[in-house]
């Protein structure tokens, strides 16, 4: 069930407060995604592909491992096909599957206090999953790019849940303790061992073969 808190009552609450700025921003980023997924070119193989990322990733997200009582659980893997996305495809396509499956995300398992808490732990969250795509030509580390890639692009996620945290559920924080401590640790653990568990597992993915394979079906 969703408990909206109260809004900003003038503007001037809006560029005061440094939540509303930083909402601002995200929606900003959300409608450059909007944007740059315009310039896709969409065929099937692509929307099969996407609809395949996203459907592995809802498994996998349903599969859950541990699950914390305030929202947030760790998962098999479940973000390892929307960073393939990027991986294979780039972040123009890695962004969009991204905030798809945040949309999935919130229709299935919503945790909602706070509009803005909605925008950070949804759209912003899964959708910086989308970052690894920058790394789509990327030969930084060699063939162990991808775990790169795969790590920025949950650190990305976690920077969001951390926000989120912060901001809306300090009440959770045991008393005496900082609420950024409280989401530090929190949103780190449940992030940390859900990168440790994406890492081991995209170690042994031939992702140079997927990147190649689909190249290859795009002539």
């Amino acid at each position: 069930m969703s408990k909206f808190g109260s809004l900003p009552k003038n503007i001037v609450d809006i560029f005061t407060n440094p939540t509303y700025v930083i909402a601002i921003l995200g929606c900003a980023v959300l409608i450059g995604v909007f944007v740059a997924s315009k310039k896709i070119k969409f065929d099937a193989k692509l929307i099969a592909r996407i609809a395949l990322a996203l459907a592995l990733a809802t498994i996998l997200q349903a599969l859950k491992l541990y699950h914390f009582p305030q929202g947030g659980s760790i998962t098999p893997g479940s973000m390892i096909p929307i960073i393939l996305i990027g991986l294979i495809y780039g972040p123009s396509v890695g962004l969009l599957t991204g905030f798809l499956y945040s949309l999935i995300n919130l229709l299935t398992d919503p945790y909602v206090v706070h509009p803005i808490q909605l925008l950070f732990d949804y759209p912003l969250a899964f959708t910086a999953l989308g970052i690894s795509g920058f790394f789509k030509n990327s030969n930084i580390l060699g063939r162990n790019t991808k775990l790169l890639a795969c790590i920025v692009a949950i650190f990305g996620r976690f920077i969001c849940h951390f926000i989120s945290g912060v901001a809306f559920f300090g009440s959770y924080a045991p008393a005496g303790t900082s609420v950024w401590i409280y989401s530090l640790t929190v949103n780190g653990l449940l992030m940390g061992a859900e990168a440790v568990i994406c890492v081991v597992i995209l170690y042994f993915l031939p992702v140079e073969r997927f990147i190649k394979q689909a190249s290859l079906s795009s002539y």
